[in-house]
């Protein structure tokens, strides 16, 4: 969507704060020995108590409230038993919905001491956002944020995962436009005022390359190797994007 009103960034402010705040309370949960399921239930819990619900329930019968994957699970992993682990590094990606807006926001959390592989991971991811943030703003297109992820994360010795990438947010998950991790010349949409993005680094150690998991849900990376994610919504403005999920 693109911010009309006052009334429309007031709003998407308010979930943005409250995404915020359950991943926040998911994040300081993570530790060797608790359950995806138990992290998930920790999310939910404070989406409740703000009078928020889980987006990919809602608008896609995802099963879970927040998207929670594991290691070589780069994204859309199902919250359930599985147990983590010391050296793990674990995805929170929450999207969350309240009077009809839409914010959405991951960080990839290292679990007791990680390798010093992850641990770059998980630093390239935010860092690739950072870089992206600079490019995000009135008379660029969607493609200078991808240029400007994909140019980071090589710089760091590591590759972004093609098959995924942001997209436009506000009304609902995932709206026009597209905004890929790397240049794509075709995705030549110009970011003007007030429209509403999800811009989400997703890397990996790997050679980039994704697959579904039999679940329907889980994206992988085919070679086994580590993927990190690191994302905010943000909205365009003529100087640095407002960070609604800061």
């Amino acid at each position: 969507m693109s911010i009309k009103t006052t009334e429309e960034l007031e709003n998407l402010k308010a979930i943005g704060r409250i995404v915020r705040e359950s991943l926040d309370a998911m994040a300081a949960a993570v530790r060797a020995g608790i359950s995806t399921q138990e992290l998930d239930e920790i999310g939910l819990r404070v989406l409740r108590a703000r009078g928020a619900e889980p987006a990919p329930a809602k608008v896609y019968g995802f099963p879970g409230s927040a998207c929670i994957s594991v290691n070589d699970e780069a994204v859309h992993g199902i919250p359930g038993a599985r147990v983590l682990q010391d050296g793990d590094i674990v995805k929170l990606d929450l999207v969350a919905c309240n009077d009809g807006f839409f914010a959405d926001a991951a960080v990839t959390v290292p679990v007791g001491k990680v390798s010093a592989t992850a641990d770059a991971l998980i630093r390239c991811a935010e860092s690739a956002f950072r870089k992206a943030v600079k490019v995000a703003r009135i008379g660029f297109r969607a493609n200078d944020i991808g240029r400007a992820v994909e140019r980071e994360t090589r710089r760091l010795g590591f590759n972004v995962m093609p098959d995924l990438g942001g997209h436009g947010v506000g009304r609902t998950i995932h709206e026009a436009p597209d905004v890929p991790n790397y240049f794509e010349p075709k995705s030549r949409a110009r970011l003007t005022e007030g429209l509403v993005l999800a811009v989400e680094p997703i890397v990996t150690n790997g050679s980039g390359r994704a697959v579904a998991m039999r679940d329907g849900w889980t994206i992988r990376t085919a070679d086994r190797t580590l993927a990190a994610h690191y994302e905010h919504t943000i909205v365009i403005t003529r100087g640095e994007p407002i960070l609604l999920t800061a």
